[in-house]
């Protein structure tokens, strides 16, 4: 990630194995809550040496990848942490007209905090944001600019948040087209590329979960989750609409949520074929719901726990490549 010192000893390890190993491309995978993964993904390749030239991240990925690169992944850590169902509401700006369910102001409100102007451009390895551009679906790469906007682009999924306006674009969330980024990495010359997927087990466990909940709706239905969590008048009544059912059918929200999710694997499992990652990190989390960023806690351990069992095959390789 920093270039070789002109006056570096020629029997410093560390230097010769950077000289040697293949250049490391990281791709961070689309997946909504689940994406807190990622963060414990990062945390353990960085315990583990394993340091990326090019990190892409799709949607959530490129929220965590970003956070990452900028220094700041504590703080993105420990706010994953401090969420529970009823702190999720007070990020929740509902908005009744526009062309997303949220306005999106409170989140930004958050990013801008922590990342504030820094730019792409000032991270210490390539960082590559990938959104779909709204007019004709074409991918579309963001690799300079301010941060905080790249990365709300790349989670602007169809009809929660707005589309995001850069450089004269509509851009909406690039898991829609490209859930796991590797072809990005490709793209940048890594020679090794890492992936971090969040759909292998999508229609796991979770398939039961879902079935259950559809064929028993009133387990999720709005009137209790308006409840549970509170909120104002206006934002209780937005969660009735989206979650309640419509007479035998499920409610709004649950059929977005499930088809975002058939979306997200049936394109990831496609892109695969034709482009696989040299190491394929796959946490199983597909038995937790998109929108449950209140179970940060175990999904970072699961992140972790998944480079874990792939280290065999990371050191085999680098090794092979170098």
């Amino acid at each position: 990630m920093s270039d070789t010192p002109e006056n570096a000893s020629p029997n410093d390890a560390s230097i010769k194995d950077n000289a040697i190993r293949p250049k490391i491309g990281l791709a961070l995978g689309g997946g909504v809550a689940r994406g807190w993964a990622h963060i414990g993904a990062v945390r353990r390749l960085e315990e583990l040496g394993i340091k990326p030239d090019v990190v892409a991240g799709t949607s959530v990925g490129a929220l965590v990848g970003g956070f990452w690169l900028a220094g700041h992944l504590d703080a993105l850590e420990e706010w994953a942490l401090s969420l529970t169902k009823r702190r999720m509401l007070t990020y929740v700006d509902f908005v009744l007209t526009g062309s997303g369910l949220m306005g999106g102001k409170r989140l930004e409100k958050t990013m801008t905090q922590y990342l504030g102007d820094m730019a792409i451009e000032d991270l210490p390895s390539r960082f590559v944001a990938v959104t779909a551009e709204l007019a004709t679906g074409h991918e579309k790469w963001l690799r300079t600019g301010n941060l905080a906007s790249t990365i709300e682009a790349a989670y602007a999924l169809p009809g929660v948040f707005p589309p995001r306006a850069i450089d004269g674009r509509w851009l909406i969330d690039g898991a829609m087209i490209n859930p796991l980024p590797i072809s990005v990495c490709r793209a940048f010359d890594a020679r090794l590329v890492i992936a971090v997927g969040l759909h292998s087990d999508a229609f796991g466990r979770g398939i039961a979960q879902r079935r259950e909940k559809f064929e028993n709706p009133e387990i999720h239905d709005g009137e209790t989750l308006a409840k549970t969590i509170g909120g104002n008048i206006a934002e209780k009544a937005m969660l009735r609409r989206l979650f309640r059912t419509t007479g035998p059918t499920p409610g709004l929200g649950s059929v977005m949520l499930a088809t975002f999710n058939i979306i997200m694997d049936r394109t990831t499992r496609s892109r695969l074929a034709g482009d696989p990652a040299d190491v394929l990190v796959l946490p199983q989390v597909g038995h937790i719901p998109l929108l449950d960023f209140d179970k940060a806690e175990e999904l970072i351990a699961l992140g972790r726990d998944a480079i874990d069992q792939q280290m065999p095959q990371i050191e085999n390789a680098l090794e092979f490549l170098s």
